[in-house]
């Protein structure tokens, strides 16, 4: 349960939050929210600041039916923000949200610590070699096709037995190209309906018996707004909800917007 980010040992034995920082202007909830170096800087202070131990940083929404953006396009909307963040906050611990290859080496040759890669290496055959090369920790998401065909691929003969049966298979595939630090992600929202979220949220723990952390994806998900029959606005104390449970599954990561709220579900659980 220990993670090597640039040579900083990260134990996961307690669990941990990662900040979300989108680049996109089309992200479900903070799409276009950080439009200059003065909000991005802000946002990113105010996220360490309130206990994130790394920033994950997405340059490509992945949210349903998304729009698909250019490898070129990606970079040029993370690689200035990479650049500035690690000037700017020197110890900061980077995790790059993207399944290209190419942005993978090149955000982590700028300074990034973590690739997490929402396709477990299924949209890019050198993703899992070039992170091996890289020697840096890989979260590893459960997904089914792309942003823009997911939400069609929702048919399992048994869900949580199909995720098992994928993260050993990925796991294995991981460790052949020299991935030492591995993370998994079941992927609420990917490639699952409402139900079969809640499903895995309320079986997660069954991925423990992997033997490696598991982060929770649940900030503000339509899993939340959808049955609240609200927006992803309205969402904060769903995900704390949302939290609470998946860190009682055994989760150490929890990747949300709002970190102050998930710090204080983790001080709240940890004294049950």
């Amino acid at each position: 349960m220990t993670i090597n980010c640039n040579g900083k040992l990260i134990s996961l034995e307690s669990p941990k939050i990662m900040g979300i920082l989108n680049l996109t202007p089309d992200s479900f909830f903070d799409g276009g929210n950080y439009k200059n170096e003065k909000e991005i800087l802000q946002q990113t202070e105010k996220m360490l600041q309130e206990g994130a131990f790394c920033i994950d940083v997405g340059a490509y929404s992945s949210k349903p039916n998304a729009k698909n953006v250019s490898t070129e396009e990606e970079l040029q909307r993370l690689l200035p923000i990479v650049k500035l963040l690690t000037e700017e906050f020197p110890y900061i611990i980077l995790s790059i949200d993207t399944f290209r290859s190419e942005v993978a080496k090149k955000a982590i040759e700028n300074g990034a610590a973590m690739i997490n890669d929402i396709s477990g290496g299924s949209l890019d055959e050198q993703m899992m070699k070039t992170v091996g090369e890289l020697k840096v920790p890989y979260i590893l998401m459960h997904m089914r096709g792309n942003p823009q065909t997911m939400q069609s691929l929702t048919q399992y003969d048994d869900l949580l037995q199909d995720l098992v049966y994928y993260f050993s298979k990925k796991v294995a595939q991981a460790r052949s190209f020299g991935i030492n630090d591995i993370i998994l992600d079941p992927g609420f929202g990917f490639a699952k309906n409402t139900h079969q979220n809640f499903e895995l949220l309320k079986n997660m723990k069954i991925l423990e018996v992997l033997e490696l952390p598991i982060l929770a994806g649940l900030s503000r998900k339509s899993m939340i707004f959808k049955t609240l029959e609200t927006s992803a606005k309205e969402a904060l104390n769903g995900t704390s909800v949302l939290n609470t449970i998946a860190l009682q599954q055994g989760a150490k990561i929890l990747r949300v917007h709002d970190v102050k709220e998930a710090q204080e579900c983790i001080e709240l659980v940890a004294q049950l």
